[in-house]
């Protein structure tokens, strides 16, 4: 890495932590940090030292301030080494938006112990298969978990009451190396996978790469409706430390409340995973004004490009659309002109990342194909924890998506593996989804392959209605003709309530043909 790329990547997150202020609080900052490192135990220490009284995290229970959040993990941490954690064990936190989050998640962190972040939509048979492939020895959990985590595995299970017990006393010196924070694959086909990262200095990058095209800044008050274990929800929290922003979180997202929320702390940024855009969006008029916000930062599944006008016609050119993954982290970023010259695109590549399309032989496509899509960053991921990886080609690593660029703008067509093939014709549902969510009828639809005896596949639509719409069958079949070819138009309709989707708003297809 070059000292000018170093440079430039310092003076783009200088741009968005430094602020004017007394000259004795970035230094006390650096030196509260020091011991602890680029994690979350050290950002929380940092910002507790910049600025004691500054409210770190409002929840349904009110305001905390960084010193007090930072003296609960403290207090908690020196629990958690009595119970002998520290390097080597894994500890699971399983919480939802709410300040022991952090608490838990920096106390982990202070000890030294891997950091695994749960998903709060397990059941419990997949909790106890990932505590077992993962060797969690420990889950810290919200209380209405207490069934979900009963017989999981773990051999020490710790709720809200014994945290808040822990919380109220003790201290914990630095020493320890820093463990590994384990983000889980959303695990919509299968058993979620632990990703892992490793903190070390080129995380700067990781930070410039979102900085550079997100115009967040110190001290600013983000409002995170996406959830925090999720690698979008929890990158923000950590940012939010780095920046010693208010955070504000609720335990469950409520289109309204979010408005509320906006409103009622002036937030300049909001958080969200695409499917929450859509329910606020779907909230009965007036919409609350939000007059303050500057940044809504969206990511984790497809969003419509429907959608994405809708957002900025009302909101104003504030969307931030990411592209990435668990393992690439992030590659691009569309920002409001990008996104209004094209509301289908994924943006621009961001500093530091290089993004290439390439042919199953690995070599480049030139632009306007499709090909697979390959990112490279500072952001190294270790691997999967159970050994695998995903697939690496001139130190590029596979997104598992198909995509194009048009113009220096990425365009995403799907997953590699969703893509359809009717009649000998590829097909790649986004394509039709994007179509029929672009109807005025429709607030959203999947498309999916089922078994034909003639063509090998053929597509099936499922459709949900806007309400008191008037839409049959054929009036879609008719309308996807109208614009893309015979191939690709539903030969199947079924109109739904609801399509399934993970916890982070993800698609389930196959649940679509299973029910």
């Amino acid at each position: 890495m070059s000292v000018l790329h170093q440079l430039r990547a310092g003076r783009i997150v200088a741009r968005s932590i430094l602020t004017i202020e007394r000259p004795d609080r970035l230094p006390r900052s650096v030196k509260a940090m020091a011991p602890w490192g680029q994690t979350v135990a050290g950002l929380l220490a940092g910002a507790a030292a910049r600025y004691p009284d500054r409210v770190g995290i409002h929840d349904d229970a009110g305001a905390i301030t960084y010193e007090q959040l930072w003296q609960r993990a403290r207090a908690v941490a020196s629990s958690l080494r009595d119970e002998g954690l520290g390097p080597g064990a894994s500890v699971g936190v399983l919480m939802r938006n709410h300040r022991d989050f952090v608490t838990a998640s920096a106390a982990v962190a202070a000890v030294g112990a891997d950091l695994v972040l749960l998903n709060t939509g397990f059941a419990a048979p997949q909790l106890a298969d990932v505590v077992e492939h993962e060797s969690i020895s420990a889950v810290i959990h919200d209380d209405d978990f207490a069934d979900v985590v009963a017989g999981c595995g773990a051999e020490l299970l710790i709720d809200e009451q014994r945290v808040d017990g822990w919380a109220r006393s003790g201290e914990i010196e630095p020493g320890a190396p820093a463990g590994r924070v384990i983000i889980l694959t959303s695990g919509t086909t299968g058993r979620p996978k632990g990703a892992a990262r490793t903190s070390d200095n080129s995380a700067i990058d990781g930070v410039a790469a979102v900085l550079d095209r997100i115009p967040l800044r110190a001290g600013d008050v983000q409002v995170i409706a996406a959830p925090l274990f999720h690698a979008w929800g929890f990158s923000h929290l950590l940012l939010g430390l780095s920046r010693c922003s208010t955070t504000v979180v609720r335990r469950r997202f409520e289109p309204e409340q979010t408005f509320e929320l906006l409103a009622d702390h002036r937030a300049r940024v909001l958080v969200v995973v695409p499917v929450m855009l859509r329910r606020m969006m779907s909230v009965e008029p007036p919409l609350p004004a939000t007059p303050d916000l500057r940044v809504i930062a969206a990511s984790g599944s497809a969003i419509a490009g429907s959608l994405v006008t809708e957002v900025l016609d009302h909101f104003g050119p504030v969307l931030y659309n990411l592209y990435g993954s668990t393992e690439v982290a992030v590659a691009t970023v569309a920002d409001p002109d990008d996104l209004r010259s094209d509301p289908t695109t994924a943006g621009r590549v961001v500093f530091g990342v290089r993004v290439e399309i390439l042919d199953e032989r690995g070599d480049s496509v030139p632009d306007g194909r499709v090909g697979r899509i390959f990112v490279g960053g500072a952001l190294k991921f270790d691997g999967y924890t159970n050994g695998g990886d995903k697939e690496r080609i001139r130190g590029l690593l596979s997104s598992g998506d198909m995509g194009r660029f048009e113009n220096g703008l990425l365009f995403v067509e799907g997953r590699d593996d969703d893509m359809i093939v009717s009649g000998g014709e590829n097909v790649f549902p986004q394509e039709v989804e994007e179509l029929l969510a672009a109807h005025p009828a429709v607030t959203e639809a999947a498309v999916v392959a089922v078994p034909d005896d003639e063509f090998g596949q053929r597509l099936a639509a499922f459709v949900v209605r806007r309400p008191g719409a008037d839409l049959d069958a054929d009036t879609v079949r008719s309308h996807v003709s109208g614009h893309l070819a015979r191939h690709k138009v539903p030969r199947d309709v079924q109109f739904v309530d609801e399509l399934p989707r993970n916890t982070t708003g993800k698609l389930l297809r196959r649940r679509l043909t299973q029910e």
